[in-house]
């Protein structure tokens, strides 16, 4: 059969096939010249960063960490080089069996593996951790020998933060430690994440932490060539890392470790204050811990032993401690008689040693006089009716508006993270403090104990000593400092860190000189006048006893049957020299009785320190830790000849 073909129509076809073809193919080349104008154009310096970063390597360079110094120089954070031995699990093909393996090349302790393993958890899989730290060279000659053996395990030189006088004022001084997952997180969401590059240790407490950014220095770069294989072939620019700030506190580090060697195993707290300048002299809290163990990241045991002791080595008493202040709060009740015009000094107010009030007796401790009382000598002699009858007259409000002035019941604004407020009672604060509405309610009796520091009121050393110092001065206030310059190591300049001034209290001086002479008398014929017997200078001070725990209505406390740490604290604040106040300090023992055989003997060595330049014998430095010291006793050293703490 013949197939009749229309050779004009099949041209048609072809050429409608070849004009198609030819569109596509068209289509393709414009579309791969757009391409290409776009890469060569608009993404040039993209994709050319991109093949620069394939070429190179950016390595930071981790700055050297400021040191911390006391106020004479005295280097109290410093920093040594040593090798670690880290491993990136992510490459190690096995964790367990490669530390197993590591195990018998190097010493790797239980304490190691357990470290690293909280280490490991915190961190991510691609990041090293140290599974030793400060190797010798034999351990390091050792495993460079077998490297081979080990992928994902290498030795890094790093720089460890040493505290060279270990469980020293280690509650202002801090630590460092590793960076947490946290930390981590924080840091990436902050201005700062580029600075941390390679960085992986952070304060973690005390001026480690509040002055982070000023010890921390700036992170340098190391611009490497690599090769396919990620090996680095030569470096082709750097910038210097620029090591961090030198902190230089306020603290004299001698006197620091004096008081802390009074205390001896007793708990308690102490800060000294410059009540010219608001600058912290001593910052004591007992009992201490050792920041040493903190800086490669502490082990369980460690831990359990510090955190689960009853002593509660980890809590800055000073800073977060509250405690009634007892019998030192007289003094400054007293001043706010004087300023709000409830009661004059020159008032007599007859002390039968009982108060009653509602239905109560509120009482006096054995030893006290009857009798005539003004205010200087119900200070000198303590007098509880004294106080009782003022709270009631002035009520808690009164009482609460005139105190709150002296930073009590509230954050001084030291320059340290983690300040508590303490309790200043008021209505409106117990109305905010309790949820049952029958709680809420203020009741007149509740006032009464105030007078005498008991009650509500609870403070902390920091807040009291500053009261005193704004009450020595005359009304001048400052926020403490800690810190009082801070060192620019590379451009070699200084910056001096003046604590903030804020507004004076409009204190009349007369007013001011009666609560003065008041504590000046307790010196001299009240009862710290054993302890301040001979001393070269004058000074006021105010002893207290608070109660640890409540006691019930009619129950007698006694110090010999409580058990330890339900036992009566020992308090005392003071100021010297009464003419021109050139320091001021409120201090605590922990459970240890009246503050005149405590608290006091304390406070009358660290005057003779500052004031005197003396230093105790140490027959003198035993009968304190003892709670069984008066005035000095043996002679006395020099202080500038004593050694510095080692």
């Amino acid at each position: 059969m013949t197939e009749l073909r229309n050779v004009e129509m099949d041209l048609a076809r072809f050429r409608a096939r070849v004009f198609v073809i030819s569109l596509v193919v068209l289509t393709c080349f414009f579309l791969l010249a757009a391409r290409l104008v776009y890469l060569q154009i608009w993404r040039h310096e993209d994709l050319r960063a991109q093949a620069e970063s394939n070429r190179t390597s950016i390595v930071p360079i981790v700055p050297n960490r400021g040191l911390i110094q006391d106020r004479n120089g005295i280097v109290l954070a410093s920093n040594y080089s040593a090798y670690t031995l880290e491993i990136t699990p992510s490459k190690s093909g096995g964790v367990e069996r490669t530390i197993d393996e590591l195990a018998q090349v190097v010493d790797i302790t239980p304490r190691d593996r357990r470290r690293f393993k909280r280490l490991m958890e915190e961190s991510k899989s691609f990041e090293s951790v140290p599974i030793r730290t400060r190797l010798t060279d034999v351990e390091v000659a050792r495993f460079a020998a077998q490297r081979f053996r080990f992928p994902g395990v290498e030795i890094k030189a790093r720089l460890f933060r040493n505290y060279p006088y270990g469980e020293l004022a280690s509650h202002v001084i801090g630590y460092i430690g590793r960076i947490n997952r946290m930390e981590k997180e924080k840091i990436d969401d902050s201005e700062d994440q580029a600075n941390y590059r390679g960085t992986e240790y952070i304060g973690k407490l005390g001026v480690e932490q509040n002055f982070e950014s000023q010890l921390h220095g700036t992170t340098g770069v190391e611009r490497m060539e690599t090769s396919a294989g990620g090996r680095a072939v030569r470096k082709l620019a750097s910038t210097p890392s620029t090591p961090g700030n030198m902190v230089m506190l306020s603290i004299d580090i001698k006197l620091q470790k004096l008081v802390e060697d009074m205390y001896g195993d007793r708990r308690g707290a102490l800060v000294a204050i410059d009540p010219r300048n608001g600058e912290v002299i001593a910052f004591v809290s007992k009992p201490t811990f050792d920041p040493n163990l903190f800086v490669d990241g502490i082990d369980a045991d460690s831990w359990a032993a510090l955190n689960e002791d009853i002593d509660k080595p980890l809590l800055n008493r000073a800073l977060r401690g509250t405690y009634p202040p007892g019998s030192t709060y007289k003094p400054l009740m007293a001043i706010a008689a004087l300023n709000s015009g409830k009661r004059a000094a020159n008032v007599v107010i007859q002390d039968n040693l009982t108060y009653s009030f509602g239905g109560r007796t509120f009482g006096s401790p054995e030893a006290d006089r009857p009798g005539p009382k003004d205010m200087r000598l119900a200070i000198v002699g303590s007098s509880n009716v004294y106080f009782y009858s003022l709270a009631n007259e002035m009520g808690v409000d009164l009482i609460h508006d005139q105190l709150a002035p002296f930073s009590l019941g509230q954050r001084t604004g030291i320059d340290l993270q983690g300040e508590v407020t303490g309790d200043l009672p008021s209505q409106e604060w117990k109305r905010k403090r309790f949820r049952k509405p029958e709680q809420q309610k203020w009741y007149a009796g509740e006032t009464i104990s105030l007078g005498i520091g008991q009650g509500y009121n609870n403070f902390t050393m920091l807040q009291m000593a500053n009261a005193y110092a704004t009450l020595a001065s005359g009304g001048l206030r400052f926020k403490p400092r800690l810190v009082r310059e801070i060192k620019d190591m590379v451009q070699h300049t200084s910056q001096r860190v003046a604590s903030e001034a804020l507004e004076p209290l409009p204190l009349n001086p007369e007013h001011v000189n009666v609560i003065r002479n008041a504590m000046h008398g307790v010196t001299l014929e009240g009862t710290s006048a054993k302890v301040f017997a001979g001393a070269g200078y004058t000074s006021g001070g105010k002893t207290g006893t608070a109660q640890a725990v409540g006691l019930r209505a009619g129950e007698k406390y006694s110090s010999l049957k409580a058990d330890e740490h339900k036992r009566d604290h020992s308090l005392y604040v003071a100021f010297a020299p009464v003419e021109n106040p050139t320091i001021a300090l409120a201090l605590i023992v922990e459970n240890a009785g009246w503050g005149s055989t405590s608290a006091a003997p304390i406070a009358r060595r660290v005057f003779d320190y500052w004031l005197l330049g003396q230093y105790p014998s140490e027959e003198d430095l035993a009968a304190v830790r003892k709670g069984e010291a008066t005035a000095p006793i043996g002679k006395p050293r020099i202080a500038s000849e004593i050694p510095w703490p080692r």
